[in-house]
């Protein structure tokens, strides 16, 4: 099986390809001065363009790990997601945390299918 790490950050890499799968790191939004609803479309059009460059997109994606520090804004959350992922809609679990560095509201990790 032979594994292929692309878009590098410092600390690690966005995308790892592995077995069919492409697995993206925790993504968070650009500007976390804005509501739970905008930056999730932030992370969500992020989350897209790295499936693109792994060479799948947002319909191959099979499960999410979403952690939020405000489960009440939740709602505002799954407006978003449902927006973005339509009938595609993959697993997911949502988990309330305390922080999550700075002023972010939301991490989004996704696992999608290659292709």
């Amino acid at each position: 099986m032979s594994i292929t790490r692309s878009i590098r950050t410092p600390i690690m890499h966005r995308a790892v390809e592995a077995n069919g799968f492409v697995f993206l790191g925790g993504t968070i939004a650009d500007d976390t001065s804005v509501s739970m609803g905008e930056q999730t479309r932030n992370i969500l059009s992020k989350i897209a363009g790295y499936l693109k460059q792994a060479g799948t997109d947002k319909s191959r994606v099979v499960s999410a790990s979403i952690f939020v520090t405000d489960l009440s804004k939740k709602k505002e959350m799954d407006a978003a997601w449902t927006e973005f992922f339509g009938d595609n809609l993959p697993t997911r679990a949502t988990v309330g945390v305390a922080d999550l560095g700075g002023s972010a509201l939301i991490e989004v990790v996704v696992t999608a299918l290659k292709g």
